[in-house]
């Protein structure tokens, strides 16, 4: 099984849940492209290659990827990981979102995921079968 996994990573908090994320999923054995662990190496001068390279490299991990786990911070929801989930569902790969931190959700988010679940749902969840479980939280 092949998972990109799409999360922020601009502070202690996101890194935290990402790389908790990552220790699930490697640990269950699955082939995970992380953008956090998968970055170009373009010197950081260079911000407009670097950021061309960038989008084009998690874009390839997006077409790679069997199923798409997406870690959502509710009604703090960073564009990126929102826009590589948005890609996904046009894609018709499916989305997992993994609710941390928040009891609230935006429908467009929760109602494209294929299941809604917690990071410890994320340990035993079934990506073979991808069974669904809908969003019971607050929605905006």
């Amino acid at each position: 099984m092949k998972v990109y996994l799409a999360s922020p990573i601009f502070n202690a908090d996101e890194l935290s849940f990402v790389e908790q994320a990552e220790k699930i999923l490697f640990a269950r054995g699955f082939d995970v492209f992380s953008p956090r662990l998968n970055e170009v190496d373009v010197p950081a001068e260079d911000i407009a290659r670097w950021s061309r390279e960038t989008y084009l490299n998690d874009l390839r991990g997006l077409d790679w990827a069997d199923v798409i786990v997406m870690l959502y911070h509710g009604a703090y929801s960073d564009s990126g990981t929102a826009w590589e989930a948005g890609y996904a569902c046009g894609k018709g790969k499916p989305v997992i979102a993994v609710h941390v931190l928040t009891e609230d959700s935006n429908l467009m988010v929760h109602e494209s995921a294929c299941a809604n679940i917690t990071l410890d749902e994320l340990e035993d969840y079934d990506f073979e079968a991808l069974p669904p479980k809908a969003y019971e939280g607050n929605i905006y």
